[in-house]
C-alpha cells in the first residue's frame, strides 16, 4: 500500500510542477497586454483566451497536490473539541463524501470533454483537451482523497488496538 501513495503522491506532484510552468506565461501576457492596453492602447490580442486556458491547467492539476499538502481550506472550529476517535470518525465520512462529488464531476468533466467540437472565439484553440482535463485534475484529486481515506482508516484502526 505504501507503494501505491508513494506513485499516487509523485505523478500529483509531476503534474503540479507541468501546470505551475504555466503561470510565468500567464503572468507575462498579462503583465503585457495591461501594459499594452493602458500605454499605447494596443492590448495583446487573444489574452483572454489565453489566459482562461493556462489558469484551467494551473487550477486542475494543482488541486490534488494542494490536497496532498493538506493546503485546502479546513474549518475545526468544532471538531477540535471532539476526540481523537471522534474527529478520524468525521474525516473519513467527509472524505467519502468528497470523493463521492468529485466522482460525479469526473464522469461529467469526462462526458463533456469527449462531446466537445468547440473551439475559442479569437484564436480557433480547440475546448476538448481543457474540458477533459477537468476528469484528469479530478481523478488525481480523487486519488489522493482516497490516500487520505485509507490513512484515515489505518490511523482509527491503530487508535482502536491502543484503547
Amino acid at each position: 500500500m505504501e507503494g501505491f501513495q508513494r506513485a499516487i503522491r509523485k505523478v500529483t506532484r509531476g503534474l503540479c510542477y507541468f501546470g505551475m510552468f504555466f503561470a510565468i506565461p500567464l503572468m507575462l501576457i498579462t503583465t503585457i497586454d495591461a501594459i499594452g492596453r493602458d500605454f499605447f492602447d494596443k492590448p495583446l490580442p487573444g489574452t483572454i483566451e489565453l489566459s482562461e486556458y493556462m489558469l484551467s491547467i494551473v487550477i486542475l492539476l494543482g488541486a490534488a497536490y494542494t490536497q496532498q499538502v493538506k493546503g485546502h481550506v479546513g474549518v475545526d472550529f468544532l471538531t477540535k473539541r471532539f476526540s481523537e476517535k471522534t474527529r478520524s470518525i468525521i474525516g473519513i465520512i467527509t472524505t467519502l463524501a468528497s470523493m463521492f462529488i468529485i466522482s460525479i464531476l469526473i464522469w461529467q468533466g469526462f462526458m463533456e470533454g469527449i462531446h466537445e467540437k468547440t473551439v475559442s472565439d479569437m484564436l480557433r484553440v480547440p475546448q476538448r483537451p481543457f474540458r477533459l482535463l477537468v476528469a484528469v485534475g479530478g481523478f488525481l484529486l480523487w486519488l489522493e482523497l482516497l490516500v487520505d481515506v485509507i490513512t484515515k482508516f489505518s490511523l482509527l484502526k491503530r487508535n482502536k488496538s491502543n484503547d
